[in-house]
């Protein structure tokens, strides 16, 4: 009989689990974005750079090699990770409570009183089961959402590797552009250094005054400090370097000159809709989004009752034969609580429109940064382009100059204006070589291309 009842009971309990169960709160649905169909720049919208693996973008096979030991030792990559660990840990306690609970417990009591000096002894132990029944999917919403926030947390981290590869290129770019640029001055201050010893002995002589050979020192000094400032601002980007290697302070090696870096005949960008399931911070943003969306059913479940079924078995050790067992049930709901829950509620959906807003401002401004980078890209190119004739025609000006000079045709003031109009030009197109590698960099990262893919090696 005893039986019986607790499988009636038991039985009764279920049904109310399959009659009474809903679920409270609506699915996250994907807005309808106003995107455009196409980037303001001509490009192929066929493909895109963004499907090129990292490691094949970049040819210089020590860029690569550098990449791949700060993705390594990176510490930001590195505490990325462990907090990528913590939000599967929060994942997976919200999924234990989906399944029962199951404890024990042991307890032993002596006791005596006035009217005798015996002692009672009791020592019990027992086994505790609950179950919390999910009426209205309010334990399995928690576990959506704390999946969700698992999902925004990967995304994150694949944003963070995109932006340590991202920063690794541009200050190896950078750094091979200070070493051309260095190269260009050192080639200078020579040619100035070889250009003074002529005027000294000229000065010697009485060829030339007092003013045309100051005028050459004064010349060699602005290139000797230009070699000065740039020592100093290759050092420091070497340092800079190593925090992103995950090291001290150390001399980075090289590869692959500028001018051998990466070189694309066209760069695809694709099409503005890929963004959304491409970007990082886009799908992060939307994954917060849709946890946040299904926290408004959590917060909406507790105007409803919830229904706890718990089993209680034990026994008195010191008399085996003394077994008990209990199953109960417990119903609990709100009657009045003030409106908190009411209110609960409509922070939620408040929170909601908060995200929402970001998730619209993270692709918009993604929009952005891939029409930035494809501006740049485009006019760095026809710049670079514009410059290195420059450089061909000044240094073409200055030579002829120095012969007409010698021929007494012209004034030294010429020369040197050529001559300097000559380094200049010569530093500028090393830059503009290296903003048009930059850019094209820039548009890779914008696309949100080659997180998706591990490196092979």
């Amino acid at each position: 009989m005893r039986r019986n009842k607790l499988y009636n009971f038991a039985l009764i309990m279920v049904s109310i689990l399959f009659v009474t169960s809903c679920k409270v709160g609506e699915d996250y649905v994907r807005e309808e974005q106003n995107l455009p169909s196409s980037f303001r720049q001509d490009t192929s919208i066929d493909m895109s750079i963004a499907n090129i693996p990292w490691w094949e973008l970049f040819k210089d096979p020590v860029l690569v090699e550098l990449v791949n030991t700060a993705l390594i030792n990176n510490k930001s990559i590195n505490s990325a990770l462990a907090r990528l660990k913590e939000s599967y840990l929060f994942y997976e306690i919200a999924s234990a409570d989906l399944y029962p609970s199951v404890n024990y417990g042991v307890g032993a009591t002596t006791s005596t009183n006035s009217n005798t000096s015996d002692f009672s002894n009791s020592i019990g132990a027992g086994v505790t089961a609950s179950y919390t029944v999910d009426l209205w999917h309010r334990i399995r919403s928690l576990n959506d959402a704390a999946l969700q926030e698992f999902l925004a947390t990967e995304e994150g981290n694949r944003a963070l590797t995109i932006n340590i590869i991202t920063s690794m290129a541009v200050a190896y770019i950078s750094l091979r552009d200070l070493d051309n640029r260095l190269l260009i001055s050192e080639k200078t201050a020579k040619n100035f250094a070889e250009n003074l010893d002529v005027m000294q002995a000229r000065y010697d002589g009485g060829f030339v005054n007092e003013v045309d050979l100051t005028q050459s020192k004064i010349q060699l000094i602005e290139a000797e400090a230009t070699i000065a400032t740039l020592n100093r601002s290759r050092i420091q980007l070497e340092n800079s370097i190593s925090v992103l290697l995950g090291t001290t302070p150390k001399e980075i090696p090289r590869g692959l000159p500028l001018h051998e870096q990466i070189y694309l005949p066209e760069v695809p960008a694709g099409i503005p809709s890929e963004l959304i399931n491409r970007r990082p911070d886009i799908l992060q943003a939307e994954r917060q989004l849709q946890a946040q969306t299904i926290r408004i059913g959590i917060a909406e479940a507790l105007k409803y009752p919830s229904l706890t079924i718990s089993l209680n078995m034990g026994s008195q050790l010191l008399n085996p034969t003394s077994i008990f067992g209990e199953l109960g049930a417990q119903l609990l709901g709100p009657i009045f609580n003030g409106g908190r829950i009411k209110k609960g509620v409509e922070i939620e959906k408040v929170r909601t429109e908060q995200l929402l807003y970001n998730y619209q401002l993270t692709y918009l401004t993604a929009l952005k940064e891939v029409e930035d980078a494809l501006i740049a890209q485009n006019t760095y190119n026809k710049e670079y382009i514009l410059r290195k004739e420059q450089m061909e025609l000044a240094t073409k000006a200055a030579q002829l100059s120095w012969v007409r000079y010698d021929g007494g045709l012209t004034s030294y003031l010429e020369v040197l204006t050529l001559q300097e109009s000559q380094f200049n030009s010569e530093l500028r197109a090393s830059s503009s070589l290296k903003q048009e590698i930059l850019s094209i960099i820039e548009l890779y990262q914008a696309l949100g291309g080659g997180w998706s893919i591990n490196n092979p090696n």
